[in-house]
């Protein structure tokens, strides 16, 4: 339970040093004399986020210190699990600075984060935001699942949506690409089928083309030799070659040689001539017939070299690169080939992860139906005591689509009045009405909570007379076995303290501060006749004795 505070520089509180007891403690005082700053100040000890405006003006810092004993056991194993000394008693202090805040626990210096870890085991706080909590459907399944003790199951249940979301993204990202992977294949495929069938050889290229050089040479030397053979021997039988035109002079020196000794002479010279000239039409024959060449292989060749001219567009200009760009094309489609194994297997373990969170989600969903009716019944009985007894709360599980929370949707109704069917609780319930469920709620849950503290921050807001006695007394009925420290404004839960802290705000050197300070039956008399009426008079003051010695 908490033992003791101690607040400094929080807020309108200077200075103050608030010693609680056992049993029901109550907190009182006029509106704005810093009751909400003593809430804020505990909500700080405990590691909860704060606002440098928390600080006392002029003030460097502020700490608050809380000690608390009766430790439960599983404070104790908190304590242990983040290594932190054991003792008799707990003290936390929480210092703030403008900059930054500080924490230590049992003397040893811990984080905010670290603080917050026990904060569950030590106090729970109880305030009108959780009645608004209730307006709230998509929260109801919390106040379930803490009756079920889901919370194991639950944090099996989301680490298994989380894995399974994990799979689903990276089947997304892979799927979401695989139409531009699959042209991708099919252009690889065609690629390296035409490079292999096209087979590749270094050097190939550049001996083709001395080939052809070759053969187109071979041929300019064949056309030369012929036209010279045409020329000697004549290309057809009208137009006579050398050879030819050689012998008919031969035949007109001939027949003047009888009668010229010039013309006998030449007549000698171009017989040397003519055989001369048959010499070199053999020559010529022989070196036509030797020059010849198949005209097939020029096309083969030109062929051959047209697929290396195609292919430099595409693959590279060199026989290396088109082999280099094969082997590449090669590795790129076996790689390929593994992205769709593995979307295939994303596929079959996203189908596990999806059966997994079915499994967990199912067995969400009956421990959650199991622990409604039980949670109603409970509700309904507390609501009972709490002037309610019309009241018939219901608790409606329908399916909803897979979340970090389940596949359930999870929603209150109430009926009010006998014979009216169950409507929405943020439909139907007063201000008045929702305090006291919520109080009924948290009296079921904490049932088998371990924490020693209970804190209620005006839980009582828009209830009265009757209702407020009732309200007052399930409190004091929840403080026989936790301590209860109840912020009010109702006489009726006042009356019934064990403990009454009076917080006022007094001015001191000109300035407000707030004092703390516990009172006994005379005091206790005075402040519940202000809360009664506007003004202390005899008669309040008579209301309020009466109400104590009611109380007693």
């Amino acid at each position: 339970m908490l033992q003791q505070l101690h607040i400094e520089n929080i807020a309108v509180i200077a200075r103050a040093d608030v010693t609680f007891d056992r049993g029901f403690c109550v907190l009182t005082g006029e509106t704005g004399a810093g009751k909400s700053i003593l809430i804020d100040s505990i909500n700080a000890v405990l590691g909860e986020r704060t606002s440098r405006e928390l600080i006392r003006t002029g003030c460097d810092r502020g700490s608050v210190t809380a000690v608390f004993t009766g430790l439960s056991q599983q404070c104790v194993d908190k304590l242990k699990e983040l290594l932190l000394p054991v003792e008799d008693q707990l003290v936390i202090t929480r210092v703030l600075t403008s900059a930054k805040s500080a924490g230590q626990i049992n003397g040893v210096p811990a984080t905010a984060s670290m603080i917050r870890q026990l904060a569950p085991y030590l106090v729970n706080i109880h305030g009108q935001h959780d009645s608004q909590a209730l307006l709230n459907a998509d929260k109801h399944y919390i106040y379930i699942d803490a009756l079920a003790k889901n919370s194991a199951l639950l944090a099996e249940y989301q680490a298994a949506f989380s894995e399974m979301q994990a799979v689903r993204r990276q089947v997304k990202t892979l799927s979401e690409t695989m139409e531009e992977r699959i042209r991708r294949r099919e252009l690889l495929q065609f690629q390296v089928q035409e490079l292999s069938a096209a087979q590749i050889r270094p050097g190939e290229q550049a001996a083709l083309q001395r080939r052809r050089t070759e053969i187109l040479s071979a041929q300019q030397i064949a056309d030369g030799l012929h036209a010279a053979l045409a020329a000697l021997a004549g290309a057809d039988d009208e137009h006579g070659g050398a050879l030819e035109l050689c012998g008919a002079a031969a035949a007109q020196l001939e027949q003047i040689a009888p009668v010229s000794q010039a013309a006998s002479s030449l007549r000698n010279m171009l017989g040397d001539a003519a055989d001369r000239l048959e010499e070199v039409k053999d020559g010529l024959q022989q070196a036509l017939d030797s020059a010849g060449f198949d005209p097939g292989e020029l096309k083969q060749i030109e062929e051959r070299l047209d697929v290396y001219y195609r292919f430099s567009d595409k693959y590279g200009q060199t026989e290396e690169q088109m082999l280099q760009y094969l082997e590449n094309a090669q590795r790129e489609l076996e790689q390929l080939s593994v992205s769709e194994e593995q979307l295939q297997t994303l596929g079959q373990t996203l189908q596990q992860r999806v059966e997994q969170v079915k499994k967990l989600g199912a067995a969400l969903t009956r421990s959650r139906r199991q622990a409604a009716d039980r949670f109603c019944a409970d509700v309904e009985r507390q609501l009972q005591f709490l002037d309610m007894p019309g009241v018939r709360l219901c608790v409606e599980i329908g399916q909803a689509p897979y979340s970090r929370l389940g596949a359930d949707r999870v929603e209150f109704l109430i009926s009010t009045n006998p014979g009216e069917p169950p409507k929405p609780l943020t439909k139907i319930a007063s201000g008045g009405e929702m305090s006291r469920i919520m109080l009924a709620i948290k009296n079921v849950l904490s049932a088998d909570d371990p924490v020693g503290t209970l804190i209620f921050d005006e839980i009582d807001a828009g209830i009265s007379g009757r209702a407020a006695s009732k309200v007052g007394r399930k409190l004091k009925e929840t403080a026989q076995h936790r301590q209860v420290i109840c912020v009010t404004h109702l006489a009726q839960i006042a009356a019934l303290a064990d403990l009454h802290l009076l917080i006022e705000k007094q001015l001191e050197q000109e300035r407000a501060v707030t004092k703390i300070t516990p009172l006994d039956f005379d005091g206790r008399k005075r402040e519940l006749a202000r809360i009664i009426g506007s003004q202390v008079t005899q008669a309040s003051l008579q209301a309020a004795e009466e109400l104590l010695r009611t109380a007693d």
